[in-house]
């Protein structure tokens, strides 16, 4: 398995754009299956999960063409309605392919998908979301769906699921009638998605709020769209260059994105100054403090720009808490910065006290998710000495050569296949 070597403890220098965003083009890739003609993607990212997707969409039927971060796909002709197993238990995403298959075909049928191990993620709201459709659901070892014509009705989600509200707006696109949909998710992924239904020829209004409304459409057709900028990986970046206390541009993203980010980062002393589409991070002439970090729902801070949050507490003064609300297993790489020497207790499955400031050494360590991966990263760049890092292939799922970008910075950083 491929692994990372970093030996840390170098200021970083440098501009560092953010790709486009991973958790917009999976929902904009399964919708382009509710038209037969041709959809065009710009701005995408060269990743595993893109890659993952891709085989998905032609194993039911669909063309796709990957080029240099442009996606073109045509789903003339679906051949199935049943989501390939193997590709499925890789990706997480793929549950996002019911609710398109089940608007055009009247059927799907899946597993349960895979992913990040993270916590448990229920799929209930989704399959709630098509029954109040009218489609019939069926749930053994996987997941069947049926319908004879789905029907526009009031949705009220019972968590405020992103992939659930995608999959309610795909599948409401094509019903017939009006289709409200409460508690919707907020976040600037699901508004994309909004938008390109939109091109594609859907009626969604509400954007942007917690109530969306989808008058159905006869049909939807081909639509070109442009990924907005990946605010995860943005704020991976920012992170990084203030835990690493480096000189670094992190340009083509979206500050409105990621407000509550870049207030918490004011409050621990973060020296940045914010542009149109960048954020410039320079060495602070204050110490760094510890905070207290909650992650929420949409404006608030994402649960995915936590764990590399960590890191930086361990670099401020006196003692950060962090409180993941969502995943009860996020709190892995706990044990892995203790490792390198950080001053962290787990409190309960959802807190972890971080003790600063702590000097972090090198040491042999995983990332057992993307961010995770991410996580361990950051932190091997800030440590003294030398790091070797593993499950390289979940930071692959989630960021385009990311060591070829962080060594355009000055990181010391190889991979070994």
């Amino acid at each position: 398995m491929a692994k990372f070597i970093i030996n840390g403890n170098k200021p970083l220098n440098g501009e560092i754009t953010v790709a486009g965003s991973k958790n917009a083009v999976l929902p904009m890739m399964a919708a382009c299956l509710l038209t037969a003609d041709e959809c065009i993607l710009t701005n995408v990212p060269k990743i595993r999960d893109v890659e993952t997707m891709a085989s998905l969409l032609s194993d039911l039927g669909a063309e796709v063409s990957l080029g240099d971060h442009r996606l073109s796909i045509r789903a003339a002709k679906l051949s199935k309605t049943e989501v390939n197993p193997d590709l499925a238990a890789k990706l997480r995403g793929s549950i996002l392919l019911l609710g398109p298959l089940l608007a055009r075909k009247k059927k799907a049928a899946m597993i349960l998908p895979g992913g990040d191990l993270i916590g448990k993620r229920p799929v209930d709201a989704h399959l709630r979301a098509f029954e109040d459709l009218g489609a019939e659901v069926r749930q053994g070892n996987g997941i069947e769906l049926n319908c004879e014509q789905l029907t526009g009705n009031k949705i009220v989600l019972i968590e405020s699921s992103v992939t659930a509200t995608e999959n309610a707006l795909m599948a409401a696109v094509l019903a017939s009638g009006t289709t409200i949909i409460k508690l919707a998710a907020m976040e600037p992924h699901v508004q994309a998605l909004c938008e390109f239904l939109n091109r594609m020829g859907a009626k969604i209004s509400g954007i942007g709020s917690p109530t969306l409304v989808v008058e159905g459409a006869l049909e939807l057709h081909g639509a070109t769209a442009e990924l907005i900028p990946d605010s995860n990986e943005a704020a991976g970046f920012i992170t990084l260059a203030a835990a690493t206390k480096s000189d670094v541009v992190i340009s083509r993203l979206n500050p409105e994105f990621m407000e509550d980010f870049l207030l918490k980062l004011r409050q621990m002393h973060v020296n940045f100054e914010t542009g149109k589409d960048y954020i410039h991070v320079s060495p602070s002439q204050k110490p760094y403090t510890g905070s207290k970090i909650q992650s929420g729902l949409y404006p608030k801070l994402a649960s995915d720009d936590m764990p590399p949050m960590a890191v930086l507490a361990t670099q401020a003064e006196g003692e950060s808490y962090i409180f993941e609300w969502l995943y009860e297993n996020r709190l892995s790489y706990v044990q892995q910065l203790k490792k390198m020497g950080a001053n962290a207790e787990v409190l309960d499955s959802h807190q972890v006290k971080i003790a600063g400031v702590t000097p972090l050494h090198g040491a042999k360590i995983i990332g057992l998710d993307i961010r995770m991966g991410m996580t361990m990263i950051i932190a091997a760049l800030v440590a003294t000495g030398q790091s070797e890092i593993g499950g390289v292939e979940h930071i692959d799922r989630g960021y385009e050569r990311l060591e070829e970008r962080l060594q355009s910075l000055g990181a010391d950083i190889k991979r070994i296949d």
